[in-house]
């Protein structure tokens, strides 16, 4: 039959999907090629969606073709392309495994509607006004993503570093270790309690998750509404045994009313392999009127939503609020510094654009081979949460690399050049002399002007023999370069203040050192 083939079609697919999107994040030692990440990502919905919007490119199209998808099939993108929704399956799997009782244990669930729709306009409108604050709480591949980059990576990088050591005491170099240089304490504490989350909702009633809090769940739960083929009961071979309906992870078959609740259906296909009587059909529906659900709303459960959703409101609303803080450095010292703005990924056009589009996938944080990328606190406010900032106490921007411009799935950072990236400026630097080890400790240095790609920092003289920085922050691109190096403690004396919006830098002089050779006295070899 070829409906039961549907089932081991699906798992395969998802299978795929899930191991090569897990991959892109937890692949520390770049052995995937960078154009592979938007082939993956082609067909992830909010990141599709959100490029889209920022690019208008048939390139960035992938959500219409998930949109297409539904429209034919159903939910078939939550079965089978969605890494999170695979990861419920693969727990529901496991549960059912070590359970003692091996009977099914699914049963009908009555539709959270005022939840679901709430919780998606609660997830979109914020996003046209500027915040994606909720959507980043409940987008499931930008979760899937924080749960590999903030949890699974760190874990598979101790792995591979004891490997490495254990090899290397053996004399075996094969296996090399890598430098973990931070560990998100907000990324990974959201990414436990929402795994936690995720993972008890599908042990205990299957993928609630996807038909009552997430989004994208909901959203194509209306489309499918008018999908052309629907999962669907033949009342002429139905025997009422009630097998589908324990079987449905989903919970939208009522064996009662011998009915399939469609827009909650993720098209899984597990019924079709259960049912004895092969009373299921996949097909375009009758123009019988569809039987609806109508039972009294319970007033209580009414009552914690609209408190849940109000709730939520508000920290989208304090998130505008938050946006123009003042960012204070946490290090103590003669002369604090302050930081007005904090800077955003090359590519990213600035704090608007950026905190406006990124979904918080930590892809970019995950790729980025100097580690400067970190997800941020409150650097951008409430509304910016576990975004990517550069973090210049951690690392610095690459002069030569394009790799977060290159992977970003949303349009948050967009495709530069890499003359283009060279000259995007960020930020301009700021110098403290009164913080520079120069003054206070009369002692040489210069280590921001030798890191300075640019060379918008340069050395004067200063007293006797030691010389201090100079900055012409017109050729500054704000990489952090020099930030990064400065060894005053605890107060960095040169620091690179954030551009709101990313400018262009003065073109670095390049000046020709005229050398003549006496070709007589140079020794030929």
């Amino acid at each position: 039959m070829l409906l039961a083939r549907l089932k081991k079609i699906r798992i395969a697919v998802s299978i795929l999907f899930f191991l090569f999107t897990a991959v892109l994040f937890l692949d520390f030692k770049s052995y995937i090629p960078i154009t592979a990440h938007k082939y993956i990502l082609y067909v992830q919905f909010v990141p599709s969606l959100l490029k889209f919007v920022n690019v208008l490119s048939i390139a960035a199209a992938g959500f219409i073709f998930i949109i297409i998808l539904t429209l034919l099939f159903g939910r078939v993108y939550c079965s089978t392309i969605c890494p999170l929704g695979t990861l419920q399956d693969i727990a529901i799997y496991i549960t059912r495994k070590f359970r003692k009782k091996k009977k099914n244990r699914f049963r009908y669930l009555r539709p959270q509607n005022l939840l679901r729709y709430s919780l998606l306009a609660l997830a979109v409108i914020p996003v046209l006004f500027g915040s994606m604050f909720v959507l980043d709480l409940l987008d499931p591949y930008s979760n899937f993503g924080k749960i590999n980059s903030n949890l699974l990576r760190p874990v598979l990088v101790f792995l591979n570093n004891s490997a490495a050591y254990t090899l290397e005491s053996f004399k075996n170099y094969s296996l090399y270790p890598f430098e973990l240089r931070t560990i998100s304490l907000l990324g990974a504490g959201f990414s436990v309690l929402f795994l936690a989350f995720v993972l008890w909702m599908s042990v205990a009633k299957g993928r609630l998750y996807c038909n009552s809090v997430c989004p994208v769940g909901t959203l194509l739960g209306l489309i499918s509404r008018f999908s052309i083929f629907k999962i669907a009961i033949d009342q002429t071979k139905c025997k009422g045994c009630g097998i589908c309906e324990r079987t449905c992870k989903s919970g939208c078959i009522d064996n009662k009313t011998r009915s399939v609740d469609f827009s909650r259906c993720v098209s899984c296909f597990n019924c079709f392999n259960v049912c004895p009587s092969e009373g299921l059909t996949y097909e375009k529906p009758s123009k019988e009127k569809e039987t609806v659900d109508l039972k009294e709303t319970d007033t209580k459960k009414r009552e914690f939503i609209f408190k849940t959703s109000a709730y939520l409101v508000g920290l989208s609303g304090l998130a505008f609020m938050q946006q123009k803080k003042v960012i204070k450095s946490y290090k103590k010292n003669s002369v604090p510094t302050f930081k007005q703005n904090p800077l955003t990924p090359p590519g990213s056009r600035g704090i608007d654009h950026f905190t406006s589009t990124c979904t918080a996938c930590h892809l970019c944080v995950s790729a980025c081979p100097a580690q400067v990328l970190q997800p941020a606190y409150l650097e951008y406010g409430l509304r910016g949460m576990m975004q990517p900032h550069m973090d210049y106490m951690t690392s610095f921007c690459q002069y030569e690399c394009t790799i977060c411009t290159d992977v970003c799935p949303n349009g948050a950072i967009l495709p530069l050049t890499l003359e283009t990236k060279k000259l995007t400026q960020l930020g301009k630097v700021k110098f403290v002399k009164d913080d520079c080890i120069v003054k206070t400790e009369n002692t040489d240095c210069g280590a921001c002007s030798e890191h300075c790609p640019t060379k918008a920092v340069n050395m004067v003289p200063y007293k006797g023999k030691l010389s201090i920085p100079e900055v012409k922050d017109e050729y500054c691109i704000g990489c952090g370069a020099c930030e990064y190096a400065c060894p005053a403690r605890p107060y960095k004396a040169i620091y690179v203040e954030g551009n709101p919006k990313h400018l262009i830098a003065k073109k670095p002089e390049v000046k020709k050192i005229d050398q003549k050779v006496d070709y007589k006295e140079d020794f030929p070899f």
